[in-house]
């Protein structure tokens, strides 16, 4: 797929150019979590808020409020095409069938409205609020991340000449380039495409993907993102996020209710999806609380996603939970998918899967002791290692500007569930630096589940 990014960018008018183009441009795992919403608490309300970690990015005077809400305005009058229904209806996503319900697709068909939102600017600040059902709620959070995202890559586009456009994207197609072409050919590899919600532009977002479709062939898994898989015929990934255990905790009567949510959750999920769908995400209210505290069925699971641990002692301590539980890790799926990029994968991969590519060398890896243990490991596989890249697939523009400057740096920027019936929302994270919620609340909530395996990481994105 060849696009002359540099020329759509110098020619296009942006400000009529919709952001949004499908209901369907979001993460895969928010239709499998909409569902669920739909089918077990339809009256439910519940608020999202957008939060900025990276307080040095006054996003309130980058991007202009008439354009967002233009934008915003634009997604709420779209609808699911009929198509995209019966891709819905008819595809096999993880090699199963009528992973939707007819009555949920008819719903979507007819009935489903995304709902309003207040927006502001404070202190140069975004302030975006969505107040609703949660399942009118809950599909902005993507929408409107990459919608702002987009907004920010547009106006910063906008002081390029026409030749700086081309460097900048010359920059950014070989960096992208070099790092495919240090994974290509890594046996076992399986890399799938996280990047929606912080990607450079949606335009660059499909270049990505056709790239690393074309250049990495099989160890390219698929694209998170539901559009991408249903207009290029790539496989589906995502199956649930941190909302739902935040909301179930949010909605306990007492602290004995809001230690076991998380379990609640995982039984109703399973029994929504029939025992399918089952990979863990147990950092919401720390990783280590969950294993020690976990049903012995929580075994059962196919495997599980780490986001805000470091991987390599996630991994170790999955592993060992699975082992102690009689579980054979070898045949259980881990996925990182939090700040990947190149080398972390190439690392990960060789200290889990076993198969470091050939060649390699002690630079390939974080420390001379991962590179070791990734010797020590190469002729067994302790488990089926996947990675989830995201922001440093589809936006490392660092340093691609000619004119200097960071304005086309990845934003930490987040839109998360608040509120829930009137209760606060809290996640506390395996990165204390990832926490969010009212300060009381955190602490209530670090006192019932504790403080165990908590670190305090730099966070990326």
């Amino acid at each position: 797929m060849i696009i002359d990014l540099a020329r759509r960018a110098h020619d296009h008018n942006w400000e009529m150019d919709p952001i949004t183009r499908s209901l369907l441009d979001t993460d895969f795992y928010k239709l499998l979590m909409l569902q669920f919403i739909w089918k077990h608490f339809p009256r439910t309300r519940a608020t999202f808020t957008l939060i900025n970690r990276t307080a040095s990015a006054r996003l309130g005077e980058m991007v202009g409020l008439p354009q967002l809400r233009e934008q915003l305005e634009a997604t709420r009058r779209l609808r699911f095409r009929k198509s995209e229904l019966v891709w819905l209806a008819g595809n096999t996503f993880f090699g199963r069938r009528n992973i939707f319900e007819p009555a949920f697709l008819d719903w979507l068909e007819h009935d489903f409205r995304l709902s309003d939102y207040e927006l502001g600017v404070r202190d140069g600040q975004l302030q975006l609020r969505f107040e609703g059902l949660w399942s009118g709620t809950t599909m902005w959070e993507i929408y409107a991340l990459a919608q702002i995202g987009e907004l920010k890559t547009r106006a910063a586009l906008k002081d390029l000449s026409e030749l700086e456009l081309d460097i900048l994207y010359a920059r950014a197609k070989t960096r992208l380039w070099e790092k495919m072409e240090r994974l290509r050919g890594v046996p076992d590899l399986s890399i799938s495409d996280f990047g929606t919600r912080r990607r450079h532009s949606f335009l660059w977002h499909e270049y990505v993907v056709h790239a690393m479709r074309d250049t990495i062939g099989e160890g390219f898994s698929g694209t998170s993102n539901a559009f991408l898989a249903y207009k290029h015929d790539l496989e589906a990934i995502g199956t649930n996020g941190h909302e739902l255990p935040m909301a179930m905790a949010a909605m306990a009567r007492n602290d004995e209710e809001l230690r076991t949510a998380q379990y609640r959750l995982l039984e109703l999920w399973q029994q929504s999806y029939q025992g399918g769908l089952l990979i863990l995400l147990p950092d919401t209210f720390g990783t280590t609380q969950f294993l020690r505290d976990a049903p012995d069925w929580v075994a059962n699971w196919t495997g599980q996603r780490i986001d805000s641990k470091d991987a390599y002692v996630a991994g170790d301590e999955y592993i060992a939970w699975l082992e102690r539980h009689n579980s054979d890790p070898r045949q259980k799926r881990l996925i990182a998918s939090d700040a990947l990029d190149v080398e972390q994968i190439l690392g990960l991969h060789a200290y889990f899967a076993g198969t470091p590519r050939n060649g390699a060398t002690p630079d390939d890896f974080r420390s001379a002791a991962d590179f070791q243990d990734a010797q020590r490991w190469s002729a067994e596989r302790r488990v089926r290692f996947s990675a989830g890249w995201g922001t440093l697939l589809t936006n490392d523009f660092r340093n691609c500007n000619p004119q200097g400057g960071d304005s086309f740096n990845p934003v930490g920027l987040v839109c998360k569930l608040t509120d829930v019936d009137g209760h606060p929302a809290v996640k506390l994270s395996d990165n204390e630096s990832k926490a969010l919620g009212e300060r009381k609340e955190v602490e209530r909530y670090r006192r019932i589940f504790g403080a165990a395996g908590v670190a305090d990481l730099p966070v990326l994105t």
